[in-house]
């Protein structure tokens, strides 16, 4: 057997999604875990165990090649270019130049000295009704982490 590479997985993962209709809701209710964990999984930033490489596999009747690849361990970032073109990425690339070293100053304020975890990590997304226009929601969560010293 050979095992499908990460890029490859993803691929198989999309235009399954796509012909079959899913949405990545659908296929993280099928594997158990949150939206935002299965979809960061499917787009090769996050290591799924054998029973739910195996779930989402079933539900998309994929191979098991594409599951074997889901357990690889992924190499983390997924951004070529060191400014991102397409534009909804830009924007939070673009948030964090404008208001990085506000929301840095904020959580030293609060916190000390340290960083915000993206390991210990929690993300959500929601929409929210506006008659302007609708909302986008994130919501970050992560594990302060001070800075030791030594």
């Amino acid at each position: 057997m050979i095992v499908v590479d990460r890029k490859h997985a993803m691929e198989a993962i999309l235009e399954a999604k796509l012909k079959q209709n899913k949405t990545f809701n659908q296929i993280s209710e099928a594997v158990g875990r949150h939206p935002v964990w299965v979809t960061s999984a499917i787009m090769g930033q996050q290591s799924m165990s054998a029973d739910e490489a195996g779930k989402l596999t079933a539900y998309l009747g994929l191979t098991e090649e594409v599951a074997l690849s889901l357990q690889s361990r992924p190499m983390k970032g997924s951004l070529d270019t060191p400014v991102p073109v397409d534009p909804l990425i830009y924007r939070f690339h673009e948030i964090t130049q404008v208001y990085g070293t506000t929301l840095k100053a904020l959580i030293h304020e609060m916190f000390g000295d340290g960083i915000m975890s993206a390991i210990d990590f929690e993300m959500d997304v929601q929409k929210k009704a506006d008659p302007k226009g609708d909302r986008v929601v994130v919501t970050m969560s992560g594990k302060f982490l001070p800075y030791r010293k030594w």
